[in-house]
Order: C-alpha cells, then sequence, then structure tokens
C-alpha cells in the first residue's frame, strides 16, 4: 500500500508542477499581487501552439454574425445537411488560416450558421474573408469584331474532351515572394489539372494568359513556356494582406452553398480588463473562503481537502487552456459551481469516516470505508449532473445557445476533474496522515469525542 500510495503522491506531484506551468499567465502581475512574477511565454512544443486561455465576445468583445444558407440554390438530390456542414467547415478553414484561433463556427437549425470572432472589431472584412466565393477561372484572348477580348482557355483532358481550367483544380495556395520581394500565390494543381494546365500554356506560348476572380481581372501574364508538374503562380498588384487573403480563399474552397447576413454586430466586452481582473480577485477571495471554513470545520480533514483543491483547480484550468474552451461569464460561472461540487464530495468523504472512526476503526480501514461508502452517493450525484450538462451542450449547439453550451461544457468538465481530484488526490494525501501519532487528536478531525489511541488493533477508544 505504501508504495502504491508513493506512486500516487509523486504522480499527484508532478501534475501539479506541469498544469502550473500551464496555467501560469503572461501578466501574472494582472492577478498576483507585487510585480517581480515571471512572465509566460505561452506553450511551443512540437508544434502544437497555445498562447494564453481564450476568452469569448462579453469578455473581449468582436464581431458577430448570423449567415442563413441558401438551400434552394443546391442540385437536384443533394443532402441539405451536408451543404451547411460543408459550409461550416470551409469557413472554420477560412477564419482559422487568417489567424482568428479563437473564432466559433457553428450551426443554428437547420440553414443558419452562426460566426464569433473574438477580438475583430472590422466587420465587413470579416464578412469579405468569410463570404466570397473566390471563383477563380483562366482565359485566354481572341478577336471578335475586330476587338480583343477574353474567353475561356479550354485544355483536354485526360479522356479527350474539352474543359475550361478553373480554380476547382486547385488542391493548395500559399503566399510566396517574387525576385523583388513582391507578394504572390504559388498553387499546386490536382493531376487532371496539371495536364489541362500544361496543354494550355503549351498552346499559349508567347502569348497572355488572363487570372480571372469573380470576373474581375487580376493578372494577365505572358507564359513563356509549357508549365508542367501541376504547380504555378499567380502575379499581380498584391498587398501582402490582399495575397493572404486571395490563398485563404483558394485554400478553402468555394462554399457548398450560398450564404446571405441576416445580422451583424460588433459586440463590446460587457466586462473590461479591469473588470476580468477584479473578477479573478473575487474568485480567488472566494476560493479563500472556502478553504478557511473546510480547515475550520474539518481541521485536519479541511488542510486534505483544501490541498485537493488546488490540485482540483490548477487541472481544470491546464484543461480549458490546452484543448482550449472559449472562457465566457456563462463557462465561468460553470467553473465556478463545479468547484462547490468538488468541495461537496469532499465533505461526504469526511462525513462517512467520522462515522468510521466513532465506530472504533482505525485511521486507514476509516479512509477506505469512508470512500467505498461515500463513492455510489458521489457517483449517482455526478453522473446525474454530467447527464444534464450532455444535454444542455447538445441542444445549445443545436440551436445556437452558445451561453447554454459553454456553462455546460465548463460544468462537464469541472465535474470529471472533481471526481479525479476527490477519488485519486484526497485519497492519497488522506493515507499520508496513517499512523501519524500527531495527526490522530480527534479534534484535529472536528470530534469532539474520547481521545483515540493506536493499539495492536487499530484505533482503540
Amino acid at each position: 500500500m505504501n508504495r502504491r500510495n508513493n506512486f500516487f503522491l509523486l504522480f499527484i506531484f508532478l501534475l501539479a508542477i506541469a498544469t502550473l506551468i500551464v496555467d501560469w499567465p503572461q501578466n501574472p502581475s494582472n492577478y498576483l499581487p507585487g510585480s517581480f512574477w515571471p512572465q509566460s511565454q505561452g506553450i511551443h512544443l512540437l508544434g502544437f501552439d497555445r498562447q494564453g486561455t481564450r476568452l469569448g465576445l462579453d469578455l473581449q468583445g468582436g464581431a458577430f454574425l448570423l449567415y442563413r444558407g441558401d438551400l434552394s440554390k443546391l442540385p437536384p438530390g443533394a443532402d441539405p445537411d451536408t451543404a451547411i456542414n460543408g459550409a461550416v467547415r470551409v469557413i472554420q478553414n477560412r477564419v482559422n488560416a487568417s489567424g482568428t484561433s479563437e473564432a466559433t463556427v457553428q450551426r443554428s437549425g437547420t440553414d443558419r450558421l452562426i460566426v464569433e470572432l473574438p477580438g475583430i472589431r472590422n466587420v465587413e472584412e470579416a464578412k469579405s474573408l468569410i463570404g466570397k466565393t473566390a471563383q477563380l477561372d483562366f482565359r485566354e484572348q481572341t478577336t471578335v469584331n475586330g476587338q480583343q477580348t477574353w474567353i475561356p482557355a479550354l485544355g483536354t483532358a485526360p479522356d479527350g474532351t474539352k474543359k475550361p481550367f478553373t480554380g476547382a483544380y486547385l488542391t493548395s495556395a500559399d503566399v510566396t515572394f517574387d525576385q523583388v520581394g513582391k507578394p504572390q500565390i504559388a498553387f499546386q494543381l490536382n493531376s487532371e489539372g496539371g495536364e489541362l494546365f500544361a496543354d494550355i500554356t503549351k498552346r499559349l506560348t508567347g502569348k497572355p494568359l488572363g487570372i480571372f476572380l469573380d470576373d474581375q481581372q487580376i493578372s494577365a501574364p505572358n507564359v513563356q513556356s509549357a508549365i508542367t508538374g501541376g504547380k504555378g503562380v499567380i502575379q499581380g498588384s498584391f498587398t501582402l494582406e490582399s495575397a493572404r487573403d486571395l490563398a485563404i480563399q483558394l485554400s478553402a474552397g468555394a462554399l457548398p452553398v450560398p450564404i446571405s447576413v441576416e445580422e451583424e454586430r460588433t459586440v463590446d466586452a460587457t466586462l473590461g480588463s479591469d473588470s476580468v481582473h477584479k473578477s479573478v480577485v473575487a474568485g480567488e477571495l472566494a476560493l479563500a473562503i472556502v478553504a478557511i471554513f473546510m480547515i475550520v470545520y474539518y481541521r485536519m480533514l479541511g488542510v486534505v481537502a483544501v490541498a485537493a483543491l488546488f490540485v482540483y483547480t490548477l487541472l481544470v484550468m491546464a484543461v480549458f487552456k490546452l484543448v482550449p474552451i472559449t472562457l465566457s461569464l456563462a463557462g465561468i460561472a460553470g467553473f465556478i459551481l463545479s468547484i462547490g461540487m468538488a468541495v461537496d464530495a469532499n465533505i461526504l468523504i469526511f462525513e462517512r469516516m467520522k462515522e468510521e472512526l466513532r465506530a472504533g476503526r482505525t485511521v486507514g480501514s476509516a479512509i477506505d470505508a469512508g470512500f467505498n461508502r461515500a463513492w455510489p452517493s458521489i457517483r449517482d450525484s455526478n453522473f446525474s449532473t454530467l447527464i444534464t450538462c450532455a444535454i444542455l451542450a447538445f441542444f445549445g449547439a443545436k440551436l445556437g445557445a452558445n451561453i447554454v453550451s459553454g456553462f455546460a461544457i465548463t460544468l462537464g468538465i469541472g465535474v470529471l476533474a472533481s471526481m479525479f481530484s476527490a477519488i485519486v488526490v484526497t485519497r492519497s494525501f488522506l493515507h499520508v496522515v496513517v499512523g501519524r501519532r500527531a495527526v490522530l487528536n480527534p479534534a484535529l478531525f472536528g470530534m469532539p469525542s474520547a481521545q483515540p489511541r493506536l493499539g495492536a488493533a487499530g484505533l482503540q477508544r
């Protein structure tokens, strides 16, 4: 038992250190007294990056957009659910590629999509990036009635048919720079697109090849030689930002269903940075009050509960940061509620332990019996809460109620962590006191009964 308990203690210690490193804020002076604390540079490990905790619209403000998909434009036999889900994926690709990693894109009902962009103030820029279809096509010049005009550039497909060359054959697009440092877009084609492009550039050698985006000419370079290998470059009067946006739109693909904006608004943060700081301080004070109550009422058991609660808090905050979970006011409320449930589990265990000690059990057997008898109550209450969280999260996501979903997700994570804290952390800490005469005074367990003694068979009256 000692070896097993030592293993768990080492595991808990290492877990606490790891989660503390993950949780450490970028500006610790905002939450801790003094200005001497080291700053966190975020987590950067093997391509995994986390800079800080995600904050929702109500904590840092941003843009809110509600789109509606025009399902009447779908071809016959197309599945509306597949089209809307495809639109969600395309929009996620676009906003994530633009660096808005905290964006939330989700369905609302059968044909609507909600896009939340925390930290974004320019709604028009967001709409331009999200809603553009980015239809790219290549054209060649011909003479019609004595005037030069652009017509679709046709290439010979592997089956011998003539097909227009469009952006549908692109598999990727990235921003690069030419020899003088001007932004350009390098693209990669699939196998059929590569053959079409090679045939067209071979035929148009020495002639211009027009590149059009949404019927607007963006470039018309002269073809120097046949381009093979399925690669090409789009050059034009690009700024770095416009080149990046075009590359995002091309690589993300066209939206599978037309969408239109039904609602748009810029959301101001309901809590400024100063209010967030005050909320954190209030949370710290609340934890301190809970800790004081547990220690005063349960004495040594309360010390154990506070230590377990500290590990629990570090663990939950680390999960929020690593997943990551977007914290809103509702999410913070769910987390605080889960703290109360974590303390509640400890109270059930401690009361059962005290009953066993009054019955004459040894401390070690009282710990095991207390956990075994309290576990059914802890399990059933937490499982019922988890079922409720799952229902709230499902219908919140289905109906677009982000506040409900955020509350349910954070509460559910907190409940799972509280079960781990009660069963593993608290139990391991309690076994540390076994066999230590200094803590066998019943007053240290909140028991004003007769002094127990440690005998050969255990505690005796």
